[in-house]
């Protein structure tokens, strides 16, 4: 069995769709445990057995380890929580656990706490006792879903920092690597940076999901404090445009890090952008 946190997310729900279609390997994954935060959470795909509760306080969760084997960690899904989970992971037998990280760890951009909070994951789960594999991720494609509200409604996108350049990961490339250490069929003890293969800024994102919707879209700078007031006044919480904000002012000075690890691991070449958007254009309105 396989448990999954952070089930909901972009990354979590391409992980429980692969494992449950075998994956990269030759075997389908029996059992796959997803926990969300409660009823409210959207439905998990069939076959996938759902547990609620807070993993910020993780104690309720130790009847539900019984019989895990591998263990996908989100660090913001567990919080606080994080340790004492690996801790009843390790009483209860779990064997592995695969975290997701930020390559912030190792190619600092943006406020410095962000990247503190992915290093402390990273050490609890490497001193955990547990065979582990440390995924760093690169900014997933599947941030410019932000957009689709503007796309949908006109031909143009504001935001600051046009400029922001990233090498975007598809989150299917992320879930097959994920899924390759979660059969243990990578080496424990192991910690791989993964990027999509190109670098692009935030305007040639743009181009290229008006390339697939056939449209020509541009990209309108506006001031970072006004997008800033902007998202704070749609409810979400200082640490969304904070997070935001500051790596793309590092980013538009000094691009994230392109690497060629997903190919490397998978065999095959790492999912562009243009593969993203063309895989998400109903999102869009394609």
């Amino acid at each position: 069995m396989i448990l999954i946190t952070g089930a909901n997310g972009v990354v979590g729900r391409q992980v429980m769709n692969l494992l449950l279609q075998g994956g990269t390997e030759s075997t389908a994954i029996t059992a796959i445990t997803a926990v969300t935060r409660g009823p409210g959470s959207a439905p998990l795909p069939d076959g996938v057995q759902a547990v609620s509760g807070d993993l910020f306080r993780p104690q309720w969760i130790e009847a539900a380890l019984e019989g895990v084997q591998a263990l996908q960690i989100s660090p913001r899904a567990t919080g606080p929580g994080l340790g004492e989970l690996l801790r009843l992971a390790v009483r209860q037998g779990v064997r592995r656990v695969v975290l997701l990280s930020g390559t912030t760890v190792e190619y600092p951009a943006g406020e410095a706490c962000f990247a503190a909070q992915f290093r402390h994951a990273e050490d609890l789960v490497s001193s955990s006792g547990l065979d582990w594999t440390i995924l760093r991720l690169a900014d997933f494609a599947a941030n410019a879903l932000a957009w689709a509200p503007q796309i949908r409604s006109g031909d143009v996108v504001r935001g600051a920092y046009g400029r922001a350049t990233t090498s975007p990961i598809h989150e299917t490339d992320i879930a097959a690597v994920a899924t390759r250490a979660l059969h243990g069929s990578l080496p424990p003890g192991s910690i791989h940076t993964l990027t999509g293969p190109q670098p692009l800024d935030q305007m040639e994102k743009v181009r290229l999901i008006g390339a697939t919707l056939g449209r020509a879209l541009s990209f309108q700078e506006l001031p970072p404090e006004h997008i800033r007031q902007g998202m704070l006044a749609q409810g979400l919480p200082a640490e969304v445009p904070d997070r935001l904000l500051g790596s793309l002012a590092d980013y538009a000075h000094r691009p994230g890090p392109t690497t060629s690890t997903v190919e490397d691991l998978l065999g095959r070449p790492a999912r562009t952008f243009a593969d993203w958007a063309h895989d998400n254009a109903p999102a869009f309105g394609g």
